[in-house]
């Protein structure tokens, strides 16, 4: 087991007020409570008004993590955002949360894994944190997805939520912080979950208002069954690198895409359900936020504790999925 470089010091989250329930849905599609509960496991979801840009809602959560472990915006020397729905594309989602936040003296970039991209940051940041580049890495997680899905879509639509989870990565001293990471990625079923429109490749048009290509498209079916092999190869391979077994974990916290395959991850790992931390019938999924939106969730209600390991693991469009054992 290597000596971890990073420790996590901080947490915090944004989710927006305006909740949408699954009776919302039954209003406007084919569809029922119970139908989207035991396909989905999910309640309802979290959806960000106009005023709530992604800047917008990670600034509030930097802050106070910020806050919480007594620093200020000028000692971030890098931000690293993992996200699928930017504000705008151009500049990066980061330079324009630092440009808010006030971080004068941190670089500032985006990573684009989808759903697996907050794990993908935290990786990269402790890259930079491992040659020395960066000792204090904002992490953010952050996803408005409601705004590129089509809401008549009903395997989409029920689906998605809004929000924001970011965590501090400072220089363990003590042992505990990140004791093993793991990304990977399969884009050959890049074509199972994607959007083709707004690209350099298929520009902004009229035409592409009225055929839909401008929002998420998904293959339900072939997306589970892939999700389910890449969150337990994930697993594995965190587990295998930090010398732990799943009987070791203190707390599971996946990715909040639907409750069957938390389940599925959870068995592969030999992790029992009350270790899992599930938050997926109130938040929908967020995609990028969903992992440390749990996370800080999870730390906030004392489900988390000094000297735990906690395992995190995650699957997105790509496909990517990324996996990381911490020892917190």
């Amino acid at each position: 087991m290597k000596r971890p470089i990073a420790r996590i010091a901080a947490t915090a989250r944004y989710t927006p007020a305006r909740i949408v329930t699954n009776a919302d849905f039954e209003r406007t599609l084919d569809t029922s409570d119970q139908w989207i509960r035991e396909r989905s496991g999910i309640r309802e979801r979290r959806y960000a008004e106009d005023h709530e840009t992604i800047a917008f809602m990670a600034c509030d959560a930097a802050g106070r993590a910020l806050t919480d472990a007594g620093l200020t915006p000028a000692d971030l020397d890098a931000i690293v955002v993992g996200t699928a729905s930017w504000d705008r594309l151009l500049p990066s989602q980061a330079c324009d949360i630092q440009a808010a936040l006030g971080a004068t003296n941190a670089a500032a970039f985006d990573v684009g894994a989808a759903c697996s991209g907050f794990l993908y940051a935290s990786t990269v940041a402790e890259g930079i944190m491992a040659t020395g580049v960066a000792r204090t890495v904002l992490v953010v997680g952050a996803e408005r997805l409601t705004r590129i899905m089509d809401a008549t879509d009903r395997s989409t639509a029920i689906l998605f939520g809004d929000g924001v989870g970011v965590t501090l990565l400072r220089p363990s001293s003590d042992g505990r912080g990140i004791l093993s990471a793991y990304v990977k990625s399969d884009g050959s079923l890049g074509h199972l979950l994607y959007r083709s429109g707004g690209g350099s490749l298929q520009p902004p048009s009229e035409a592409m208002l009225g055929d839909s290509s401008y929002y998420i498209k998904m293959a339900g079916r072939e997306v589970f069954k892939a999700a389910v092999l890449s969150m337990a190869d994930a697993c594995d391979h965190a587990l295998q690198q930090a010398g732990l077994t799943g009987e070791q974990v203190d707390v599971l916290i996946p990715h909040q895409a639907n409750i069957r395959i938390i389940e599925a991850t959870a068995k592969h790992a030999h992790i029992p359900m009350d270790k899992v931390y599930v938050n997926v019938d109130r938040y929908g999924n967020t995609s990028a936020a969903s992992v440390p939106i749990a996370l800080d969730e999870a730390v906030r209600a004392g489900r988390i504790q000094p000297g735990m390991t906690v395992l995190l693991v995650a699957f997105g469009a790509g496909f990517t999925w990324a996996s990381m054992a911490i020892r917190w």
